[in-house]
């Protein structure tokens, strides 16, 4: 038996991004399976006219709609984003049904991509969050800092992020988990650097991490490190873009991060949220507030492209030929995680 064809979560790191969180409109179900198992030929024809350009659109769908877009196998770890709130900070749940990741080195591949799946879904599903992302000089965030940088790559990051054996039926997927963060720079550049590396763990220019008996424990990568009770860490694969907007003085981070498992980032929002040990925050979310948060099941390509029905048959979906043009409440239950890095 052939291993499923997973998404292209791990393709490289491109300089455009366009994420669009979506809801589905009731009865819609079949149309809008017909358009997610074509998005793959929609993305193909798009990217055909530029292939060095690396175009892919990695597709996630919500716990609301899965059982009638995919059931009746639920992935096990697939519930709506688990909200938090701390002391002094909240990590918001909102809605989203659908997610459509779209990466390039060449914006305009992205937006053509974009424009052509809206289309596809008018009347289906309503686009609720769109956000333009951008890479920003040596894969810095707009607060200055160098974003991803304990990313796994080869054998490691496939091991981080796609389901194995744990998931039979899903095997080959992935979990992801996005929210966006509007920064308030204003607070931020007043600080003196020193300070600000202190807040991350790092230093600014060199992105060098600080050791552990000088980096401070509410700083951002001491506690988003995660290592269970044998020493083990848990890895995530993360793309977070830059965004903004100069006149409306919105400066932010779309935060992205694929997993095997949503418990390790979880975990890590926890610890950001919640402290590590409770009231030890994340000092990032002190100038960093998160707007949005869901969580989304990535299926593989074959399951999105030959999807069962209610019965557990696949369905034979009659797909277009595309042209180029036309969870609330509750603990986390992580059990032995303790303490995958930024």
């Amino acid at each position: 038996m052939e291993a499923p064809e997973p998404q292209e979560v791990l393709a490289p790191i491109t300089e455009a991004a366009i994420f669009l969180v979506l809801t589905m409109e009731p009865g819609s179900q079949t149309e809008v399976r017909n358009v997610l198992a074509d998005v793959g030929g929609l993305t193909r024809a798009v990217g055909f006219r530029s292939p060095e350009n690396g175009l892919v659109c990695i597709v996630g769908i919500g716990a609301r709609v899965w059982d009638e877009l995919y059931g009746p196998a639920r992935p096990a770890g697939l519930h709506p984003f688990i909200p938090l709130v701390g002391a002094k900070h909240t990590a918001v749940s909102t809605p989203g049904d659908l997610l459509f990741h779209i990466r390039a080195r060449r914006f305009d591949l992205c937006f053509e991509l974009a424009q052509r799946i809206a289309q596809r879904l008018s009347g289906l599903a309503r686009v609720i969050d769109e956000v333009h992302g951008f890479r920003s000089f040596d894969l810095r965030d707009i607060l200055g800092f160098v974003d991803g940088t304990e990313n796994p790559s080869g054998g490691p990051a496939v091991e981080a992020v796609r389901i194995g054996d744990e998931e039979p039926d899903f095997r080959g997927g992935s979990y992801v988990i996005v929210q966006k963060y509007l920064h308030d720079l204003k607070s931020w550049d007043a600080l003196p650097v020193e300070e600000q590396e202190r807040v991350f763990g790092r230093t600014k220019l060199s992105d060098i991490e600080m050791s552990d008996d000088v980096k401070p424990s509410n700083s951002h990568v001491a506690l988003n490190t995660i290592v269970d009770e044998d020493g083990t860490e848990h890895q995530i694969v993360r793309f977070n873009m830059p965004f903004g907007r100069v006149g409306a003085e919105e400066f932010g981070t779309y935060f992205i991060g694929y997993a095997r498992t949503p418990r390790v980032i979880e975990q890590m929002l926890e610890n950001m949220f919640i402290g590590r040990p409770e009231g030890n925050y994340d000092r990032v979310l002190d100038f960093s507030t998160a707007v949005t948060g869901n969580l989304f099941f990535v299926p593989t390509a074959d399951l999105l492209e030959n999807p069962p029905d209610s019965s557990g048959s696949v369905v034979e979906v009659t797909v277009p030929v595309s042209d180029a043009t036309g969870y609330t409440e509750g603990s986390l239950r992580i059990g032995g995680l303790k303490g995958a890095r930024s």
